[in-house]
């Protein structure tokens, strides 16, 4: 039985995570990181609030990262961390999970580029917390999550490569669309970037071309007028 479905000692678990991501850090540079070993610790802590008996008889907790990053980012702050601190270390409480969908079912390289953006510069403290999560005594198991992780982090360092995913950006910039669609700055510009990065997450580098393109049929679509200037 999967140990995230069972009842167990969630402060003896977060300890051992937290014990293994320390033994992580060297190998992510992340020696002594606060923000790191504070996620490990509290990683888990929506648990006791999330708990419920699901109808096959285990044992469910229900978005206990969602609550668990809220939870973690109360308690933060009423110690009087710093505000960066305190939103990084919810952030990464708040995808701890988020790996779990990959090594079930793998993903596209669109839900890839999502994770990295997500993660945005924790990233590599993501990669550490989601490893030293594996607490699993079944050895094939803990074997299985690891080669999944390796995947994911070898497709993240080859669209890197090919993208400069730490760099995912719309292909035109708030100037090109409000050229384009001839309109001033103000909310449609920042709906139709939106747009724009999600085609780029989605799809890849569009090109400029084609992200024109794509803008004016979003624009069309949104029954703005047709704009009169160009990239040139």
């Amino acid at each position: 039985m999967d140990e995230h479905f069972r009842h167990k000692d969630v402060y003896q678990h977060s300890l051992t995570v937290l014990e293994q991501a320390i033994a992580l850090e060297p190998r992510y540079g992340l020696e002594g990181d606060l923000r790191l070993r504070l996620a490990a610790l509290l990683h888990d802590v929506g648990k006791p609030k999330t708990r419920r008996l699901l109808p096959d008889g285990r044992v469910g907790f229900h978005h206990h990262e969602v609550v668990g990053a809220s939870l973690a980012g109360a308690r933060l702050s009423q110690l009087r961390f710093p505000k960066d601190l305190v939103n990084d270390v919810a952030t990464l409480i708040s995808l701890h999970l988020r790996f779990h969908g990959y090594h079930e079912g793998g993903w596209t390289d669109s839900a890839v580029r999502r994770y990295v953006r997500d993660a945005g510069p924790l990233l590599t403290r993501l990669h550490a917390l989601t490893r030293a999560d594996c607490t699993t005594r079944n050895r094939q198991k803990a074997a299985r999550l690891a080669r999944a992780y390796d995947d994911l982090e070898e497709r993240i360092t080859f669209l890197a490569e090919q993208e400069e995913l730490e760099k995912i950006r719309p292909d035109l910039d708030g100037n090109q669309i409000m050229e384009i669609l001839g309109v001033r700055p103000g909310p449609v510009v920042g709906q139709a970037s939106r747009h724009l990065l999600e085609l780029r997450l989605e799809h890849g580098p569009l090109g400029t071309e084609r992200a024109v393109q794509e803008l004016r049929r979003w624009a069309e679509a949104q029954g703005l007028p047709p704009g009169g200037g160009s990239t040139a």
